[in-house]
């Protein structure tokens, strides 16, 4: 709502902020239902001992979920579902009510697909590859998305006032 520094207000700069935390409440919302990646902030601790104190540190939701996957401790992912493909994987989750019937891990496939919806930057499919590589060798990974992108592009993302309609311009 404004198009050069001298039509600046007081009123505008303070419309404009408050817009910029509505859209990041509006994004962390999305995944209030969550119950496992409900957060990319981790807040650390506040203690001063040197053994105990850790700095409050950034986990990308992708990293959280990849490292999901390909956890050897092989419990049941929470946020992670599978979803039956053939009549045979019907008829065990339809048993499964009856019987104790483990759902398939994630992680047992030698193929991992991966698809973000709004893009991915080239720093998150490295951390993705070197992260399978390491946890999970063998697997082969792809990862699709909406968009590459970049710095430029993910803030303006973020803070377009339309970011959830679909582009139309195709």
């Amino acid at each position: 709502g404004c198009d050069s520094s001298q039509n600046l207000t007081s009123q505008k700069a303070t419309d404009a902020v408050n817009n910029i935390f509505q859209s990041l409440r509006d994004i962390a919302r999305a995944r209030m239902h969550m119950k496992q990646f409900n957060s990319i902030h981790n807040p650390g601790s506040n203690t001063h001992q040197a053994s105990g104190s850790f700095p409050a540190s950034y986990k990308p939701l992708l990293k959280q979920v990849v490292e999901e996957i390909c956890n050897p401790d092989r419990l049941d992912p929470v946020d992670i579902e599978h979803m039956s493909s053939g009549l045979t994987d019907l008829l065990k989750t339809g048993f499964s009510m009856f019987m104790k019937v483990n759902r398939p891990h994630p992680g047992d496939n030698p193929l991992l697909i991966i698809f973000m919806v709004g893009g991915v930057s080239v720093s998150e499919v490295k951390m993705v590859k070197d992260l399978v590589a390491t946890r999970k060798p063998g697997t082969q990974v792809i990862v699709l998305s909406s968009a590459l992108l970049t710095p430029h592009s993910a803030v303006e993302m973020l803070f377009a006032p339309d970011r959830l309609q679909p582009d139309t311009d195709i």
